[in-house]
């Protein structure tokens, strides 16, 4: 795919966070990212992942991209295996591709803008991960635009059975009695 044969089609963007998950999306063109909502994250019932997927529907979005936080290092830490387990249990709920894609500072690049628009404080905080969504998104989508390929890396769901579609408050997949995960390691 050159860049002139960039994918058409709505990309959803979607920054993790451990009480809050911020929600974006593009155009169909894939040219510019917008805010959609904040969710909370909600471990139990998952209906932070079931109201993604019902965006996926009602856009008719192409694919999901999810942040992966690493480090300016590049190393993945405890918040990069929270997003890659949240990243599997999305996709066990939707129909199109779920990608993870590299995140780093867009938090940090979405509060320096919030601050240079005079939005201070609490009110910071209700929207900051809205906006950092908006961040990895358009930064996803310029890196599609300019190599001409589908940015990051493809998730796959979890084995059937794996969580049951649960995630505990770090977003992790709960294990059946924790000797799967330990097995893993």
């Amino acid at each position: 795919m050159t860049p002139a044969e960039v994918r058409r089609g709505v990309r959803l963007g979607v920054d993790v966070g451990s009480v809050r998950v911020g929600l974006a999306a593009s155009d169909p063109g894939g040219l510019l990212a917008t805010p959609v909502e904040t969710l909370r994250r909600d471990a139990r019932a998952g209906s932070d992942l079931a109201r993604i997927a019902e965006e996926v529907v009602e856009r008719e979005a192409l694919e999901v991209l999810v942040g992966l936080p690493r480090s300016l290092s590049g190393r993945e830490g405890p918040a990069a295996e929270a997003a890659r387990a949240y990243a599997a249990l999305l996709a066990e709920r939707v129909a199109v591709p779920v990608r993870l894609v590299d995140e780093r500072l867009s938090t940090v690049a979405a509060h320096r803008s919030l601050r240079s628009s005079g939005v201070k404080g609490r009110k910071q905080r209700a929207v900051v991960d809205q906006v950092a969504a908006v961040v990895l998104l358009q930064a996803a989508l310029d890196t599609e635009r300019s190599t001409g390929q589908a940015p990051g890396e493809p998730v796959p769901p979890l084995p059937s059975g794996r969580s049951g579609g649960r995630v505990d408050h770090d977003g992790r997949p709960t294990a059946t009695g924790g000797a799967d995960r330990d097995a893993e390691r």
